[in-house]
């Protein structure tokens, strides 16, 4: 008994950060300026310009994850063929941006983007036209990609690292080619890691505003930019909470479908 008092500063912290501004954000969005009870504030995700920057940020993110599962598997096989010191070294090398500051690290994509940028400097150098990526959904769809595929890569490492040898032999034994022991052993039992990384890419990916308002010159505009917006330039706490609340909802019910089905499937299957 005496050691759960150890995580009392952890009940402490997740009651004043955690339980308490989202009960807040909840009653601010169910209630409008004079106090009275509406649900004018959740139904608004469905304006058209809301519902409009909600389905492209569905598609970024979607996008944004896909991307890193086709990236990271290779990396995660690659990092596995390793030996142990090159693999360590190999693994620090790729987190070893994110030890820098974010805002940074987007301020530098948009330098390399930038129609004076490092990108088009090259492409010069090689007789070809400059590109037109900056302030672009291209842009924000590298941005996306760039600043959370490591957290695809790390999960569906762990996942494959845990595959037993032994067990990739025996089905090389059997005489399952490169292909086969992929599809029918690697990826069926990395799958838990893979939803690992779906959970940990999809949310920051759907939700995020920086990386649009940085990468996308102001011009893009995700469900992110519009609640940021409501909350500080428009003032309107009560829209911005309805919006956050709305897409908090949606964000769930997307995250229970797959935990379902890998629930179901119980990690043996991808579907």
């Amino acid at each position: 008994m005496k050691r759960k008092y150890w995580a009392a500063p952890y009940l402490v912290w997740v009651v004043g950060f955690v339980v308490l501004p989202l009960i807040t954000i909840g009653v601010s969005a169910m209630t409008d300026d004079q106090g009275h009870f509406t649900w004018e504030n959740l139904l608004s995700i469905g304006d058209p310009i809301n519902r409009q920057a909600l389905l492209f940020s569905l598609a970024i993110a979607l996008g944004c994850t896909v991307i890193c599962i086709l990236l990271a598997y290779p990396a995660a096989m690659i990092l596995r063929s390793l030996r142990l010191n090159k693999r360590g070294f190999a693994i620090l090398i790729m987190i070893l941006p994110m030890w820098m500051n974010f805002i940074l690290r987007i301020l530098a994509w948009q330098m390399i983007l930038s129609p004076n940028g490092v990108l088009n400097f090259l492409i010069g150098k090689l007789g070809a036209g400059p590109l037109q990526i900056s302030n672009s959904w291209i842009a924000l769809m590298i941005g996306s990609v760039y600043d959370f595929l490591p957290f695809m890569i790390l999960p569906v490492f762990n996942a494959i690292s845990d595959i037993d040898e032994d067990t990739i032999e025996a089905a090389r034994d059997l005489g399952a080619n490169d292909r086969a022991v992929f599809w029918k052993v690697i990826l069926p039992l990395s799958a838990p890691g893979m939803i690992s990384g779906i959970i940990m890419v999809f949310v920051p990916a759907m939700t995020s505003f920086v990386i649009a308002d940085i990468l996308g010159g102001g011009k893009i505009q995700l469900i992110g930019n519009i609640i940021e917006q409501e909350f500080t330039k428009s003032m309107n706490w009560h829209a911005g909470s309805g919006l956050s609340i709305s897409l908090m909802i949606f964000v769930l019910i997307s995250l229970a479908f797959t935990m379902k089905n890998d629930l179901k499937d119980k990690g043996t299957t991808i579907w």
